[in-house]
């Protein structure tokens, strides 16, 4: 049997990579036709067609045209003047071929809606399968078929089947990993006498790379964490659960010893630990920022270690402001790597808010930052409730700045009031 070129693959739309010639494919091909509305109605009402367009050109005429359900050919259908050459065009279209798996039954569906046939379907001495019909106003057209084409369009179905099912799959993967991730993140805040804790974060995508969490630390101390790995996705969300478990499993080995002052160093051999097995256990140039605090709920003290960090911010009562700047390098990039700590005392009615930069660095459709000094404006206003409530509005505020959420970065929140009473 001879071999043919494909026109169902002619009209596949192609942007693989390497290619470098200019995209090119077929445009319209002209119908000639007396009644437009009248051909659109046979070829959507009874060929299952699709209206591509239907506008009106400056010159007043209508340009109406329709496409097959499947490839990307398009049908224009002109209705030409009684005067013009065109007119008599009509009923005289080139040779327009539609291209089907199966003749029969298509044939079948078509003659059922009305559509004339001038033969049934025939084989032809190459192998294919055809059959002729008319429109309205005697435009003939073949509606064929053949083994090569056939075999073309079962292997791609085959293909598409494939990577629906790939995808759904990998759907299902990033479902099955955001549900973990989450998991990883606190269930509840810390129940303290003295302090009143919440945290949320939302992700720019199924994982992400934020991070916060409250550590039980022994003797009525209580660590705030909040971190922001380096990159995005599926690769930052492993990092992210890697520092954690890291801070996780170190901190009993430092806390679980006798006593020693959070100013004699020892969360300074706990965070030297954290950076070096994090250093040890990601690839080079990776790294973490990383706002690390003890609160002591007896003493209302808190001492932290701003490894890179975003400053956080202590919202006094009385309405000053105290900034919580970084203290050290960013977890992951050094091998030899030291930090020094901060402290501060808290009154009833302050608040300590830490974040990461998917608020502050957060966009609106008009391109505008959302910026520190919103966040600090909104966290002025909502300073009076509960943290999970004071929360919810720092959120409904940004959320209002971006009202289609579109998210750049994960947005992560941890608020910390000291109790009135």
């Amino acid at each position: 049997m001879a071999t043919f070129p494909s026109p169902y693959k002619s009209h596949r739309c192609s942007f693989h990579p390497g290619r470098q010639d200019p995209y090119l494919r077929l445009g319209t091909v002209s119908v000639f036709v007396r009644d437009q509305d009248r051909s659109l109605r046979f070829f959507v009402e009874q060929l299952g067609f699709e209206l591509a367009f239907d506008n009106l050109l400056p010159s007043g005429e209508r340009w109406l045209a329709v496409s097959p359900p499947d490839g990307t050919a398009v049908l224009t259908l002109v209705a030409p003047k009684p005067d013009s050459e065109d007119y008599a065009r009509i009923g005289r279209s080139a040779q327009i071929t539609f291209l089907t798996e199966n003749v029969v039954a298509k044939f079948e569906e078509w003659q059922a809606r009305g559509v004339c046939f001038l033969e049934p379907p025939q084989v032809q001495a190459w192998g294919a399968t055809s059959a002729t019909l008319e429109d309205p106003d005697g435009n003939p057209f073949t509606l064929l078929s053949y083994e090569e084409m056939i075999w073309e369009i079962e292997s791609q179905r085959r293909t598409h089947t494939e990577r629906l099912e790939a995808e759904n799959r990998a759907a299902r993967e990033r479902e099955f990993a955001r549900s973990v991730q989450a998991r990883l993140l606190p269930q509840a805040p810390p129940a303290l006498n003295t302090l009143d804790c919440a945290g949320v974060c939302v992700q720019a995508r199924e994982v992400g790379g934020d991070y916060y969490d409250f550590l039980d630390l022994g003797r009525e101390h209580t660590g705030l964490v909040i971190g922001d790995i380096s990159g995005k996705g599926t690769a930052a969300a492993l990092l992210m659960a890697n520092l954690q478990a890291h801070l996780r499993s170190q901190c009993p080995a430092y806390w679980s010893r006798p006593y020693t002052p959070f100013a004699l160093g020892q969360p300074q051999r706990l965070l030297r630990s954290v950076n070096q097995l994090f250093h040890q256990n990601t690839a080079e140039g990776t790294y973490a920022t990383l706002f690390f605090a003890e609160y002591d709920d007896t003493a209302k003290l808190l001492r932290y270690a701003n490894c890179g960090h975003l400053p956080g911010v202590v919202l006094r009562r009385d309405g000053k402001l105290d900034r919580l700047e970084s203290t050290c390098s960013v977890l992951g990039l050094f091998r030899e790597w030291d930090c020094s700590v901060g402290e501060r005392s808290l009154s009833p009615g302050d608040m300590v808010a830490l974040y990461t930069d998917g608020i502050t660095e957060a966009r609106n459709d008009a391109d505008e930052e959302f910026g520190e000094s919103r966040l600090i404006e909104a966290l002025e206003q909502n300073r009076h409730l509960p943290s999970q409530a004071s929360l919810a509005a720092v959120l409904d505020t940004l959320w209002r700045f971006n009202p289609n959420r579109h998210q750049r970065d994960d947005v992560t929140l941890l608020f910390a009031r000291c109790k009135e009473n």
